[in-house]
């Protein structure tokens, strides 16, 4: 048997990592402004991480949710306290589209209707209703294409009014600075405008913070940043990726207007025993190491710098982001920057549609490290 070939890979192959840092088979180390596509929150191969995960492995790695888990509880309580909702619920799934699943699901069963507004340029997943709502009919095979959703520009909030008056509106779904869609960020005008309209229409706001959470925007949540009170709150906010830096975990913090169901919602590995203890083990490096102050700090001084840069490399188009999740536009493809990056500055970046650079670090990225990459950027420019 061999591998259904759906990725374009680089010819590496990695053996080991360490904070911000991967080495490859050969003992070649990289710099990594990738952070295996924002999921590694607090660095690769963290000791405290480490420790938790073997010691629970070696006790129980899995049992069913048919019987307690206390560490599903803990991890409620701490996400709860460290992210500000400690009065929304938890429930465990294994990714982020399957997060996403779970909310529309939700929202469905709330108000009993179909429709969907998502963000022209969105991203939230490949399974059924999720990569309908994703803006790329490129991934959205004929059997999901089931006419749920319609997508709306970003901070239009006229033409988001047109379609929740309608009154069909199941959910509204929205990245608060968008990945895929490279790194463009809902205003706060927006923001408020939207969460009102949907609390008039009694449309579900969901915020996808599977990539731009969990710190990395500098606040817990990206959307955190555009609130004035916690009136302002979804109801319903999707996490996964850097929850539990590398191993496959997903949530969904539901708030208090959801009444629970016995059998409504369900999951085989979501909230197992190993994945609650890492996720637990990550809050605890997140708190202790202030991680998501470090994200704000050091990215804005990326930003700063790239912005130095820009007046002397007009290639450089734009820079924009918030904390460590920022993109870097040029007015040419990305593809072979970010190739020499890789091959002759040995730097992973990610990036977004033809012409971004995107970065995404851990949050454990330091100012040395930062400047490191500047330093090697400069060199491909």
């Amino acid at each position: 048997m061999i591998l259904f070939d759906v990725y374009p890979l680089f010819d590496i192959t990695i053996e080991k990592g360490k904070g911000c840092h991967v080495w490859d088979d050969k003992g070649e180390e990289y710099l990594d402004l990738y952070g295996g596509h924002a999921v590694i929150s607090i660095g690769h191969a963290h000791p405290h991480y480490v420790e938790a995960i073997s010691n629970q492995v070696g006790k129980l790695g899995f049992y069913s949710n048919s019987v307690q888990n206390p560490l599903q509880k803990q991890l409620a309580k701490r996400l709860g306290e460290v992210c500000g909702y400690d009065n929304y619920q938890l429930f465990l799934i294994n990714s982020g589209a399957e997060a996403n699943e779970n909310a529309l699901k939700l929202a469905s069963f709330h108000n009993g209707r179909t429709r969907v507004l998502s963000l022209e340029k969105a991203f939230h997943g490949r399974t059924s209703l999720a990569v309908e709502a994703t803006n790329n009919p490129k991934i959205i095979a004929p059997i999901n294409a089931n006419g749920h959703v319609t997508y709306l520009p970003i901070n239009d909030l006229e033409a988001w009014e047109r379609e929740l008056a309608k009154g069909d509106v199941c959910a509204v779904i929205i990245e608060c600075i968008q990945g895929v869609g490279g790194i463009r960020m809902v205003t706060k005008e927006f923001y408020a405008g939207l969460r009102a309209l949907c609390t008039k229409y009694n449309t579900v706001f969901i915020c996808d913070e599977i990539q731009c959470g969990y710190g990395r925007s500098g606040k817990f949540f990206a959307h955190q940043w555009l609130m004035d009170s916690t009136a302002d709150a979804p109801d319903m906010i999707t996490v996964a990726k850097g929850i539990c830096n590398g191993f496959p975990m997903g949530g969904v913090l539901i708030s208090p207007k959801f009444a629970p169901v016995y059998g409504q919602l369900g999951t085989t590995f979501g909230g197992n025993h190993l994945a609650c203890a890492g996720a637990i083990a990550v809050l605890d490096v997140m708190e202790q190491e202030h991680l998501v102050e470090n994200a704000e700090k050091v990215g804005n001084h990326i930003v700063s710098r790239l912005k130095e840069l820009q007046k002397e490399y007009p290639v450089i188009t734009d820079v924009r982001g918030c904390g460590l999740m920022i993109g870097i536009e040029l007015a040419v493809p990305y593809k072979e920057p970010r190739t020499r990056l890789v091959k002759e500055q040995h730097c992973f970046t990610g990036c977004a549609g033809t012409n971004v650079i995107r970065l995404l670090p851990p949050l454990c990225l330091t100012m040395q490290e930062a400047d490191d990459f500047i330093e090697r950027f400069k060199a491909v420019l």
